[in-house]
């Protein structure tokens, strides 16, 4: 029975995956005339003639940088004054500096890592207008991002209109698909309104304060754009964000099927089913493996239940058992594959191993990742896979017909290593020094796990957190908000230049020594590359953090030293 909640929730997001993609190419498709051309219109009056023709990829990547900036600025204002804007009914304070700019870093990043309780500190005109509008607008931006790279590697210079796919992508995409998600959540019990907290009298007379607000609006676009910001601080562990078994399969289906689709999307845009299938079923396996491992690990009892005269069972520790038991680590794995964020479980109680296969995820950050940059993210794997393998059958390195050559494996180098070295020099700076030392609640392993999964959370704009963490300091809120902002536009700028230049590249006729890249050899030869380059970056982490406590656990349950 374990075993049913996983297998039929991944089938279920790989069936419903392949007609969205579709439709997904659809909406930023070329093809004139119905809804796509009067919202375009509509656009192009609003915007005039920044968004009136297509843009190289340089015009596309300032577009997009300017947009952000924007949207970081006006959210950063609306954080630091909401105690004088309406829609404030439990009278919320103004957010500190450095928590605002962590906070608009964060959702501007898509990550929402949250150093705040949202019910505590926020008003209902920051959830609505800065939270939710940001989690609508920066999903967009990475499946905006992808369209265009997918059109650069389809061949065409022009990569689109940055604001046109923005628009599409949140009205013909989003936007219907979290209404859908948001009814189904409410008629499960999630609440929806705009009257300040009730104040109730329990059964034995007290007087509590229940918060509660726009919930389902805010919980439904938090999981479709994997942006994972809770509206409560316990994230989807809390009953009004998850009330029961059938939400959080609606949720969890939620977090996968966007990523999941945006590789059929590619190959939609890029006209080659079976290259999307190659990355699709290497994803796939990726997520299956950790997803795998990570329940089989949960099934041993919680080290703190060792050597006592209680029955041992599986990891119940941390764990909303409302949702079956091996709701838990399914869900940690898919969060972190996914760069959503959310939880429905304490990640710092799962078991030592167990908690290795989320910082995996977020180290990898390919197997879906988060909606269109988790696609991006693989495309530098892909890129140094055809190098690599062209290398070893001594051809000239090509993808999808042209060209890869020492321009475009710089490039995605520079993008590959720019992740580990957010992770590795944050971990190093803050585990050294007082700023993240004085902040840790668990000494030992457990301890340097805590620091390097808040910045492997942050470089690859997660958002989850292990907890256990005093991580609302100015250190902390500065630190992860410049690694949320460089972790999110490194890795979408780099690829664009190589996107751009490689679409004016002549498209090269395939010949019997071309080494093929939609074929099972091509599959296997990328996810080695995957799994042997992500190995090199951060397995001593691995060693030093969860195995290292793993084994400590291990000899003490069994009276050794």
């Amino acid at each position: 029975m374990i075993w049913t909640l996983p297998i039929l929730l991944i089938t279920a997001c790989v069936l419903l995956s392949v007609p969205l993609g579709r439709y997904m190419a659809w909406a930023v498709g070329d093809a004139p005339g119905g809804i796509r051309s009067r919202l375009d219109a509509i656009v192009r009056t609003l915007g005039g003639s920044r968004v009136a023709g297509d843009q190289r990829w340089a015009g596309y990547m300032l577009s997009m940088l300017v947009f952000n900036a924007v949207m970081f600025v006006v959210v950063y204002a609306v954080l630091t004054t909401q105690a004088s804007l309406p829609l404030n009914p439990d009278g919320k304070g103004n957010m500190a500096a450095d928590l605002a700019f962590n906070t608009a870093a964060s959702f501007t990043s898509n990550t929402n890592l949250q150093h705040y309780s949202g019910e505590q500190s926020l008003s209902y005109v920051s959830q609505l207008f800065a939270i939710m509008w940001l989690q609508f607008v920066s999903a967009a931006t990475g499946i905006a991002a992808l369209a265009a790279l997918c059109r650069g590697l389809g061949g065409k210079p022009a990569l689109g209109n940055f604001y046109r796919d923005l628009a599409r992508v949140t009205m013909l995409i989003l936007l219907p698909l979290a209404l859908v998600v948001a009814v189904a959540l409410v008629a499960c019990g999630t609440p929806m309104t705009l009257q300040g907290s009730a104040v109730v009298t329990t059964l034995e007379g007290v007087t509590q304060t229940i918060a509660r607000g726009p919930v389902a609006a805010v919980v439904a676009i938090k999981q479709i754009g994997t942006n994972g910001g809770g509206y409560f601080g316990p994230n989807s562990t809390h009953p009004f964000e998850n009330p029961g078994f059938l939400s959080n399969i609606i949720e969890n289906i939620s977090i996968l099927v966007i990523p999941m689709a945006c590789v059929w999307m590619f190959g939609r845009i890029v006209g080659s089913w079976k290259q999307a299938v190659v990355v699709f079923g290497a994803m796939l396996v990726l997520y299956a493996a950790f997803t795998g491992l990570a329940v089989t690990t949960e099934q041993a009892p919680a080290p703190a239940l060792a050597g006592l005269p209680v029955q041992q069972e599986m990891n119940l520790e941390g764990k909303e058992l409302r949702f079956g038991a091996s709701a838990g680590p399914l869900w940690a794995v898919s969060t972190t594959s996914t760069s959503n964020g959310s939880v429905n479980a304490m990640h710092d109680s799962l078991n030592p191993l167990t908690g290795l296969f989320p910082m995996i995820g977020m180290w990898l950050n390919v197997e879906f990742g988060g909606v269109g940059v988790g696609f991006i993210n693989m495309f530098l794997f892909i890129i140094t896979s055809v190098f690599i393998a062209g290398m070893m059958v001594g051809r000239t390195p090509e993808y999808l017909g042209k060209k890869v050559e020492a321009r475009e494996m710089k490039l995605a180098l520079l993008a590959l290593l720019a992740h580990p070295l957010f992770i590795l020099g944050g971990t190093a700076l803050f585990a050294a020094t007082p700023l993240g030392r004085d902040t840790v609640l668990n000494p030992g392993p457990h301890g340097l796990s805590e620091i390097v999964y808040e910045f492997s959370s942050a470089a690859a704009n997660n958002g989850s957190g292990f907890e256990g963490l005093g991580d609302n300091t100015p250190a902390w809120n500065i630190a992860t908000g410049v690694v949320m902002l460089l972790g999110r536009f490194i890795p979408i700028i780099l690829p664009l230049a190589i996107a751009g230049p490689l679409a004016s590249k002549n498209r090269l006729a395939e010949s019997a020594g071309s080494f093929r890249t939609d074929s099972v050899l091509f599959g296997i030869v990328l996810l080695g590359v995957v799994l042997v380059v992500g190995a090199l970056l951060f397995l001593p982490l691995g060693m030093l953090g969860p195995v290292a406590e793993h084994l400590a656990v291990s000899a003490a349950a069994s009276g050794g030293q």
